[in-house]
């Protein structure tokens, strides 16, 4: 009797626990859900930098997007093993008074305070605002990578230390040092300058501020990494300035740094790679990015809010091409381990760049 009544007791308790967990999502503003309540908020501050009058003038990959991006880089790189700073803690804003006038700030100042009312009306810390700006900043781009975003870091915060962020006229082994001191590689460094792919300068030849970086600012794609090994010819603006490289079309501009690491044995093949494979380019800097945001951060305090990052829209082209105009001759490899690919050129007279419009 006992052993009868037992069988279907059993069957019924492993039906039970053999179900499949149902997780109760929170409700969020305009019938949103998410996976924690704390993550609500970010819907709110996403449809406001997204709308038509935000920060984003509607989810644009334009010259906010790009410093946006830049922010996030300088504010988190602010920390040492020797010299102390907090990391990704949002100090760049918190400390604006102080952090600003590093040299190596000149320019940020303006996405700063763009961003600061917008954090402060919503009532985010400025560490996780920078953070989530730069991720939603990104994601306007085509084929941009979606990034992780960990939300939960304190509004406490002590300015950084000066001299901690990179310049464009540092040479090769100050900037690996400087990064390997943050806790990065050498090949993490070309990860993160995938950014430049969508990038613009304003202060390094104000003549001809929002000159891009390559001829695709608005698409998070390889050219910036074939543009780059281009024979350099001229300088688009008022001639050479500090940190500036021969750039090899008109209207481009070429960071002094970026053509450097470009053509070093410890970084020249990491760069290579990325020329015929977008799709790595864009995993490699989702992975680094993850990285840099939790520099002085705890992970487990903080909360994944990642699935308030809009999916980008795919990559236009997954492979580099030559600008209209070059020639394979005017690649200046530098990859000893592996041959340059060979890339189509794409047609049409020679490539100039128009300035991105603020």
């Amino acid at each position: 009797m006992f052993t009868k009544a037992f069988i279907p007791l059993l069957a019924v308790t492993l039906a039970v626990s053999g179900a499949p967990q149902i997780t109760k999502r929170a409700s969020c503003s305009n019938g949103r859900t998410a996976s924690d309540e704390r993550c609500c908020v970010w819907y709110d501050v996403l449809d406001d930098i997204q709308g038509a009058s935000g920060l984003f003038e509607g989810g644009q990959c334009g010259e906010e997007a790009h410093e946006s991006l830049r922010l996030t880089f300088h504010d988190a790189i602010g920390i040492s093993s020797t010299q102390g700073g907090g990391g990704a803690d949002g100090s760049i804003m918190a400390h604006s008074d102080i952090e600003l006038a590093y040299g190596e700030n000149v320019g940020v100042d303006e996405i700063v305070e763009l961003q600061r009312p917008i954090a402060l009306r919503h009532n985010v810390s400025f560490g996780d605002f920078i953070q989530f700006a730069g991720a939603v900043g990104v994601s306007n781009c085509l084929g941009g990578p979606r990034l992780q975003f960990l939300a939960g870091r304190s509004n406490d915060s002590q300015p950084s230390p000066d001299g901690l962020v990179p310049g464009p006229g540092d040479s090769v082994d100050d900037i690996l040092a400087r990064m390997a001191d943050a806790g990065f590689s050498a090949n993490e460094v070309v990860d993160l300058l995938a950014s430049h792919s969508v990038a613009a300068q304003d202060h390094l030849d104000a003549t001809i501020a929002g000159s891009p970086l390559d001829s695709t600012p608005s698409a998070f794609d390889a050219q910036f990494f074939v543009e780059t090994l281009l024979n350099g010819t001229a300088f688009p603006g008022n001639g050479s300035n500090f940190g500036e490289a021969k750039s090899p079309l008109p209207g481009e501009f070429r960071i002094l740094s970026d053509s450097l690491i470009a053509r070093d044995s410890r970084t020249a093949c990491e760069w290579q790679s990325f020329v015929t494979d977008q799709a790595r380019m864009v995993t490699q800097f989702e992975a680094v990015m993850a990285k840099m945001a939790l520099l002085g951060q705890d992970a487990s305090k903080l909360v994944d809010c990642s699935e308030v990052i809009p999916q980008p829209k795919a990559a236009a082209a997954t492979v580099a091409v030559l600008p209209a105009g070059k020639t394979m001759e005017d690649i200046e490899a530098s990859c000893a381990e592996t041959p340059f690919p060979t890339l189509s050129a794409a047609s049409g007279s020679e490539t100039s760049i128009a300035p991105v419009s603020s």
